[in-house]
């Protein structure tokens, strides 16, 4: 689930010389593949905040490209091992308590992720913004504006999606979701920037539901590695989903 392509291209004359819709999908690839890259491992800490309670779980990750992706929870004990694989099209959730395989189906992926703010489909990114959403770009001094309408065929519960760019930085800022009366509800921010192996990145994402008040999810990385050598296609499969570690 990480990063890093030259932001060269995004300041080339050909880039300029393309049309509004074809920089905004640039600057989108981009910026996707920050939380994608070709190869990473880290570890989160997810804190999911309700009126009622606060949850902390803490976790591994391991990605390859984007269709292949392995979550497990390290703590708290009673929640140790849930793991959740991504390999291509296919998804799948084991609960070790019950030793049991779930398959995630494509009408799950806008579901919430172990009672959090977070989908599925945020955090193995399943869908392809550039090829599910048809884009327009709004440029300032400080900023890109990006609007994502969603494809007629295109499964989503987001009527609108305003992806917002620090131009200086060349990162993330802000994510608004719509629904189809154009209402706010749901902000994502990056935030507390940290370097990486040398790369300064968004290192923590808040999840703010507005339809929801009191709830909120924060993911922070602990650490991140890029390319690692042991990340290959053989890590992602339903072997290791279910293995002791």
């Amino acid at each position: 689930m990480v990063y890093w392509l030259s932001f060269l291209i995004l300041f080339s004359p050909m880039l300029y010389a393309d049309d509004s819709s074809s920089r905004a999908q640039r600057i989108i690839e981009e910026m996707e593949y920050l939380y994608r890259g070709s190869a990473s491992r880290a570890n989160l800490t997810m804190i999911i905040i309700t009126p009622r309670h606060e949850r902390v779980l803490k976790m591994s990750s391991a990605s390859l490209g984007q269709d292949y992706s392995l979550y497990r929870i390290l703590e708290p004990k009673k929640e140790s091992g849930i793991s959740t694989l991504k390999r291509e099209r296919e998804m799948w959730n084991y609960f070790p308590k019950i030793n049991k395989v779930i398959k995630v189906p494509p009408s799950m992926m806008m579901g919430s992720w172990m009672g959090s703010d977070v989908t599925n489909d945020d955090l193995l990114r399943e869908t392809e913004l550039i090829d599910a959403y048809d884009l327009s770009l709004e440029t300032s001094e400080s900023e890109y504006r990006i609007t994502l309408s969603p494809k007629p065929e295109t499964v989503t519960v987001w009527a609108k999606i305003d992806y917002i760019v620090d131009r200086q930085a060349m990162l993330p800022s802000e994510q608004i979701f719509y629904d189809e009366k154009d209402r706010k509800i749901r902000l994502m921010e990056f935030g507390k920037r940290e370097e990486f192996e040398g790369i300064l990145l968004p290192s923590r994402i808040s999840v703010i539901p507005f339809n929801r008040p009191g709830y909120k999810t924060i993911i922070e990385y602990t650490n991140l590695h890029f390319d690692p050598p042991d990340v290959k296609r053989n890590l992602f499969t339903r072997r290791n989903l279910t293995s002791r570690f």
